[in-house]
């Protein structure tokens, strides 16, 4: 197994335990050219309708958010980007060294903080 494929399998696995959690629907990492490379919808969901653009748009949107480095280093970096809709509540976790995103969408009565902290307990190891 060559290092990339290692790490695609552990972000898989980090993304199933993710997906353990009763609110999250969604737990995928997108690579900078918004391609998901590892994750996916929970087992057994069935996608709201226009899911999958919905996500693919929210993705675009943070992927140019996510690099914009204006406010850094008066404001620090980005820990997370979040938007709570009607029937969602989507978050992005970007991961600058690497330059991929973890992407979550959630039910919409999910605590966004809640959701951080378990998505850096989580994923602490990676950088």
């Amino acid at each position: 197994m060559s290092s990339s494929e290692g790490v695609l399998k552990l972000y898989g696995e980090k993304c199933d335990k993710l997906l353990k959690e009763s609110e999250i629907r969604f737990a995928g990492i997108v690579d900078k050219a918004g391609q998901l490379i590892a994750g996916g919808f929970k087992e057994g969901l069935t996608p709201h309708e226009g899911d999958e653009t919905r996500l693919q748009s929210f993705l675009e949107f943070v992927s140019k958010a996510s690099i914009r480095k204006e406010y850094d280093e008066s404001l620090g970096p980005i820990n997370y980007l979040a938007a709570r809709r009607d029937k969602a509540v989507l978050v992005s976790f970007p991961f600058p060294i690497t330059q991929i995103l973890l992407l979550i969408s959630a039910e919409p009565t999910a605590n966004i903080e809640n959701l951080a902290k378990k998505v850096v307990e989580i994923f602490t190891d990676v950088n």
